[in-house]
């Protein structure tokens, strides 16, 4: 499959046009107005430094409906002690600042760059970008940030300082998500973490039907807190 050269317009080519891997279109830029039409489309940024932005629709795509996140016993222990406490879109930069620069297992570097920080700062700050922050003994100590539209959020990374941070953000989400007629977190990749948390593997094809069935509702706008 040809990969699409993108021009100045903020419009895509069919996320079905994607390559075998994903991989869809490079180039463009990531105003609010682009990065907001790629979700509406089935299509995120992915990249890392010195490389052009490169734009994926994988196939399958991984899905979390909220009311099938797995409610541990062990995290549920958590959440009951009350060890952490947790806000929304108060601390969005300082999220976005550790997602990208806490060391992960098994990757080197990150494809959050500073040209993604900025647009997605910016993209909060138009109220369309959302973050779930965790604290623990009022530091931070986790977090997770990703972009809502309609009635689907699409979730970009999360973090943790401190064990269980981050599964603690995904549960306050989850709960946010179930209160407040959001339908679907997109979490783009398939990983054994995720699904043990209750994410499942979709089509593209079931994916962009999802999208089309949640983007006639409104979005939710601003800060959740």
């Amino acid at each position: 499959m040809p990969i699409y050269q993108l021009t100045e317009e903020p419009v895509f080519p069919p996320a079905e046009l994607a390559d075998k891997d994903g991989l869809l279109a490079v180039g463009g830029d990531l105003s609010p107005q682009r990065l907001l039409n790629a979700y509406a489309s089935g299509i995120f940024p992915w990249y890392s430094n010195g490389q052009p932005i490169l734009w994926w629709s994988p196939d399958p795509r991984m899905v979390l409906f909220p009311e099938n996140f797995r409610r541990h016993k062990n995290l549920s222990r958590i959440i009951d002690k009350k060890n952490f406490t947790f806000t929304f879109d108060q601390a969005f930069e300082q999220v976005i600042h550790y997602c990208s620069s806490v060391k992960r297992e098994r990757q080197t570097g990150t494809w959050i760059t500073s040209e993604m920080k900025d647009a997605y700062i910016q993209l909060h700050k138009a109220g369309y970008a959302h973050s779930v922050e965790t604290y623990s003994e009022g530091k931070l100590s986790g977090g997770l940030y990703g972009v809502s539209i309609g009635t689907m959020f699409f979730g970009e990374s999360m973090f943790h300082l401190k064990t269980d941070a981050s599964k603690v953000a995904l549960w306050h989400l989850v709960d946010f998500c179930l209160n407040n007629g959001i339908n679907v977190i997109d979490v783009q990749q398939n990983t054994s973490h995720l699904k043990s948390m209750g994410a499942e593997l979709i089509s593209r094809k079931n994916f962009l039907t999802l999208l089309e069935q949640n983007l006639v509702t409104a979005s939710l706008t601003g800060d959740w807190q």
